[in-house]
């Protein structure tokens, strides 16, 4: 199984940007669909953005589609999502996650059996 770290979390102010990085170690990589995910105080999980184990496709949540972007670098082991056009709602723990690649609808979090710990992420208004 994969280990995830996230990094890259912080105080930001409405309008401004942040770039998660997520960063792998263990299983090769290459074999895993990747996902972001958050959780707001009070709120379930839901599903922010993934991309599939080659990067040739991604997925956005409707709520930051247009503002945030996931991108992938097998050689480096890494995943990120960029931020921008941050908004105070968009405050909340934001989670990379990985699942060995199966195709399929990859908004699910029970289909993830990969998490890192979280960072948090707070937007001032």
């Amino acid at each position: 199984q994969v280990q995830l770290v996230e990094s890259g979390g912080g105080l930001v102010q409405a309008g401004g940007s942040l770039r998660l990085s997520c960063a792998a170690s263990g299983r090769p990589f290459s074999l895993y669909d990747m996902g972001w995910f958050r959780q707001a105080p009070g709120k379930e999980r839901e599903f922010v953005a993934a991309i599939t184990w080659n990067g040739g496709r991604t997925y956005y949540a409707d709520s930051i589609k247009d503002r945030f972007t996931i991108s992938r670098d097998n050689a480096e082991m890494t995943v990120s999502l960029q931020m921008n056009s941050l908004k105070p709602q968009d405050t909340a723990v934001y989670y990379c996650a990985g699942r060995l690649m199966a195709g399929g609808n990859l908004s699910s979090q029970s289909d993830y059996d990969a998490w890192g710990r979280g960072t948090q992420v707070t937007v001032s208004s």
